[in-house]
Parts: structure tokens; C-alpha cells; sequence
């Protein structure tokens, strides 16, 4: 099961979105999605009610690009909480020890 799909079903009354910024599009689509403020290095997921960012990654090779990595530092200065998930096991562990905080 994917994290989506886990958090959703633990955690049925809590909004979970995805920020689809990594897709390969056109130049004309980037272009205008660059324009309507799509940026780069926004994390993959966002849980509103935790004020709780998920980047996801391979389990095994995944890698934090220099946006990311700029977007991240600046997420947590403002004081927002980010979790960089090596798969959908380890993202998992992570929400609930952050949860139970």
C-alpha cells in the first residue's frame, strides 16, 4: 500500500494532498505553470491540520535536489515540520512519531 493510500485509511478525517511539481511537461506547460507560481523543490505532499510536509523518496538511492534542499531549510526556518521519507515504510514511521508528539 502507498503512503497516500495508508494515511488515508489510518487517518480517514485528515486532508493529505500531493504537489505534482516533479512531472516531465512541455515547455509551453511549464512556462505557464511557472507563471501561475509552481516552484521548484516544493515537497511532494502536505498534511494542512500538522502543518506537516512529506518528501518522498526511493528507499534506496533517493537524493534531495538543491532546491529541495533550499525549500526544505526554509519550510523549517519558518517553522513548518518536513519529513524526507525513504519509501513508504520508513515516511510512514516517521508521520507517527511526529504524531505523537
Amino acid at each position: 500500500m502507498g503512503f497516500v493510500n495508508w494515511f488515508r485509511a489510518k487517518y480517514p478525517h485528515t486532508l493529505i494532498f500531493a504537489i505534482p511539481n516533479g512531472e516531465k511537461r512541455t515547455i509551453s506547460v511549464a512556462t505557464r505553470l511557472k507563471a501561475e507560481g509552481v516552484t521548484r523543490g516544493i515537497p511532494d505532499l502536505y498534511i494542512p491540520s500538522c502543518n506537516l510536509w512529506v518528501e518522498m523518496k526511493r528507499a534506496t538511492g533517493g537524493r534531495l535536489s538543491p532546491d529541495q534542499k533550499k525549500v526544505i531549510e526554509y519550510l523549517r526556518s519558518v517553522g513548518h515540520t518536513v519529513i524526507v521519507g525513504k519509501g513508504a515504510g520508513d515516511a510512514s514511521k516517521q508521520v507517527l512519531e511526529f504524531l505523537k508528539k
